[in-house]
This record gives C-alpha cells, structure tokens and sequence, in this order.
C-alpha cells in the first residue's frame, strides 16, 4: 500500500466527473467492471465504497484478488487505483459508511475498502 496520493492526484479526485468505474476479477480471473456512485475517500491511500447492491461484484472482492477503480475529471483526464479489498459489515468503517451514504440508494450491506497500491494517470504510473 502506499503512504499518500500524489498532489495532483488528490485534486483531480476533488473535479472528479460522473461515477467511476470498478474492476474485479474473480477466481478464475474472470473480470466484472461495474458503475459505482457511493465512494469516498476514506483515507490518504484509501477508498470507501458502498455496497449497496454488489453481488457478483462482492463475491470477486472476498476471493482477495486486486481491483482497480477508474475515475475520470471533469477536464477528461483519466485516473486509475489498483489495490486489494477489505470489507467490513460491522465496526468503525462500517459505521464512517453510514454517516455519508444517502439513504435514498438504499441499505448497505458493507463498507467496502479499496486500499491503494499503484496510481496511474493514464499509462503513466505516478505511484
């Protein structure tokens, strides 16, 4: 895991645009890639999704294989974290979910956390 984003990074994440996308992959290295709307940044490496409605998705993410998530700004830059899950039903991070998910997308089922491995803008690995 790495320490921090990057600066330039940590902005463009603040003009993200639209929902980003999340990559899993399972057992059988099969990819699944979905939209997802509840995230957040949960820490200086670290990001908060929701689950909300995973299925296929959840299941790739407990067979502890990396993922990726991808984000696109406002200006059209592209910018993508790969890294490993943890998921948490119960305790603090599901707790933190709790007090930013609108309830109006439903009930969560878990907090899902992608802990931030390499950064990419584009092809170029910033870290």
């Amino acid at each position: 895991m790495i320490a921090s984003l990057p600066p330039q990074v940590v902005e463009a994440w603040q003009h993200r645009a639209g929902p980003c996308v999340l990559a899993t992959v399972d057992r059988h290295h099969q990819p699944n890639v979905i939209y997802v709307g509840q995230i957040q940044r949960y820490s200086e490496s670290a990001f908060m999704i929701a689950d909300v409605h995973f299925h296929k998705t959840r299941q790739n993410i407990e067979s502890k294989l990396p993922g990726a998530l991808l984000f696109i700004t406002d200006e059209k830059k592209s910018y993508q974290f790969r890294g490993r899950f943890t998921v948490h039903t119960t305790g603090p991070e599901f707790d933190h979910l709790q007090t930013w998910l609108d309830p109006q997308h439903g009930t969560p089922h878990a907090a899902v956390v992608l802990h931030v491995e390499q950064v990419f803008q584009g092809a170029m690995q910033l870290a």
